[in-house]
């Protein structure tokens, strides 16, 4: 976009989304740069406005860069990632069973019923699928994969679905349970996993999640500032911290790709997007 104002869009997963953003903007002002947000209520809308050019940069999730990148690259162009969470680096999923069954590896799901995430969602649904592939299983031919598809549009930032797959796993319903590594710990402390009650039987190979995504051919100084501006946000000034500790951080880290090699072999083998980040999942409804 070619105006004084870097405009950015998020998704509003929740309402704390705005709290976050009017705060920052406020800083940037501070910081002599005019900023300006625009929310959108799925991700799929936040990439295609990216795309179309109404916004200079987007706040993405992992799947939301994988379909924006396609799509730049299909016409030629490119978009980076500029910076991301120091909590968005290294993640990895667990599958989880109770602690009484029978079950000690993945190829014994062989004919079982598996539990996943909302249907979009890298960390429960889309890099889960991906491992069991890696490991001979494929979905609906080796074992019932059952969705527990809450809020789509929203990439999983929503973690309804994974919830809803652990108690189900807890009551007997599933036989495994797909979630991120970080929720297996909260749901174990809010006790929705019960104490001493599950063990886990696989984890996934490390990923990386959110990025802030610029737009094709985004001025450089304008990038460089607002990335300059991000990575000084410091955990020690008492008016930063809040909105720190509101989006989930403590440090700003320069963007990298190369912790999306996994979910972009997933999304190309489950058939979500195609080459050029059109949507070809079947029954997706954002």
């Amino acid at each position: 976009m070619n105006n004084s104002v870097l405009r950015m869009g998020a998704v509003a997963y929740a309402p704390k989304v705005v709290t976050i953003w009017e705060g920052f903007k406020a800083w940037f002002g501070e910081n002599d740069l005019a900023f300006d947000y625009v929310l959108y209520s799925n991700y799929e809308a936040l990439v295609e406005a990216l795309m179309r050019g109404e916004l200079d940069c987007a706040w993405n999730s992992p799947l939301a860069f994988v379909r924006a990148q396609r799509m730049a690259r299909a016409r030629g162009q490119d978009v980076e990632a500029i910076v991301m969470r120091d909590t968005d680096m290294d993640l990895q999923s667990v599958l989880v069973v109770a602690a009484g069954s029978d079950i000690t590896d993945v190829p014994q799901l062989r004919g079982r019923i598996v539990g996943f995430g909302a249907v979009d969602s890298p960390q429960a649904t889309l890099i889960p699928l991906d491992h069991m592939r890696q490991r001979g299983l494929v979905k609906e031919r080796d074992y019932s994969a059952r969705l527990f598809d809450v809020l789509g549009g929203k990439h999983g930032d929503h973690i309804g679905g994974e919830r809803d797959a652990a108690q189900a796993m807890v009551a007997g319903d599933i036989d495994a349970a797909w979630m991120i590594g970080q929720n297996y710990q909260a749901f174990a402390q809010e006790g929705t996993l019960p104490a001493g009650a599950t063990r886990i039987i696989a984890t996934t190979a490390p990923f990386d999640h959110c990025n802030m995504t610029t737009a094709p051919g985004l001025d450089p100084s304008l990038v460089a500032r607002f990335r300059e501006l991000l990575l000084g946000m410091s955990w020690d000034d008492p008016e930063v911290r809040p909105l720190l500790e509101l989006e989930g951080l403590k440090v700003w880290q320069p963007g990298r790709t190369s912790g999306y090699a996994i979910l972009e072999r997933a999304v190309t083998d489950e058939g979500f997007y195609d080459n050029a980040g059109a949507i070809t999942a079947q029954g997706y409804d954002y």
